[in-house]
């Protein structure tokens, strides 16, 4: 298991890409996983082989990995800033 030498902690923002948006946060840090929150979805676990990097306060995933429901919440993580603006 891919260990991250800078620690996780609960708060700190999730993203798909280390350029692109937030998509959710950090609810629970688990030694092998995390549990996070997508905006307009609902708490999914995280494998920590899952991850692809971590730093100042940002978790940026690995997409090639994750699961299908995990990809579909973050596509739609911003439908209602879009549909209200």
């Amino acid at each position: 298991m891919q260990r991250h030498r800078v620690a996780v902690s609960i708060g700190d923002q999730v993203y798909l890409q280390e350029a692109g948006e937030e998509v959710g946060s950090v609810r629970n840090v688990d030694a092998d996983r995390l549990i996070i929150y997508i905006e307009n979805a609902t708490d999914f676990v995280v494998p920590a082989a899952h991850i692809a990097a971590v730093h100042a306060g940002k978790v940026i995933l690995d997409a090639s990995k994750i699961e299908p429901a995990l990809r579909q919440a973050i596509e739609h993580a911003h439908d209602r800033e879009e549909a209200d603006g």
